[in-house]
C-alpha cells in the first residue's frame, strides 16, 4: 500500500469527492503531519511550531463544524503503532462527524473557512482524510 500525505486535494478528487451521492452522516478520519516550524506565506509567526498553527485552525473549524450540526468526536496524539508498518507516523488523529457531505462541502468552500485556512497551509506537512460511514463490526 502506498500513503501519500497531501495538505490539499487536487481538482478532479475533490470533484470526485463532493460529486459522490448524499449518504447522510459521516465521521472524516483525519491523520495529521506537522511541519517541525509553522510556515506562513507571509513570513509571520515562525516561532511557533507547525501544530501550534495547525492548533489554530483546529480552534476555529471545531466551531464550523459544530455550527453546521456536526462534532469533533475525537482528537489526539499518535504515541505508537502496533499492527503494520509505515515509513513514518502521523503526530495526531481527529475524528469529525458531519450531518451530511453537503454540510461539509458548505463549510469547505464558506468564507469563514477561507479566513482560517492559511494556519492549515501552515501548520501541515501533510494528511489524509478518510470518509467513513457507521458499521457494526465492534
Amino acid at each position: 500500500m502506498q500513503v501519500v500525505n497531501q495538505v490539499l486535494p487536487d481538482m478532479a478528487r475533490a470533484m470526485e469527492f463532493f460529486g459522490g451521492a448524499e449518504d447522510g452522516p459521516f465521521v472524516m478520519v483525519n491523520l495529521l503531519k506537522f511541519k517541525p516550524r509553522a510556515e506562513y506565506a507571509d513570513g509571520t509567526d515562525s516561532h511557533l511550531t507547525g501544530e501550534q498553527a495547525y492548533m489554530r485552525y483546529g480552534d476555529e473549524v471545531r466551531k464550523l463544524v459544530e455550527s453546521l450540526g456536526g462534532c469533533v468526536r475525537y482528537s489526539g496524539a499518535v504515541t505508537g503503532l502496533m499492527i503494520g508498518e509505515v515509513e513514518e507516523l502521523w503526530d495526531a488523529v481527529a475524528l469529525a462527524e458531519y450531518p451530511t457531505l453537503a454540510a461539509f462541502r458548505n463549510m469547505a468552500m464558506s468564507p469563514a473557512m477561507h479566513a482560517i485556512e492559511h494556519h492549515r497551509k501552515a501548520g501541515l506537512a501533510g494528511q489524509l482524510n478518510i470518509k467513513t460511514k457507521p458499521g457494526v463490526w465492534f
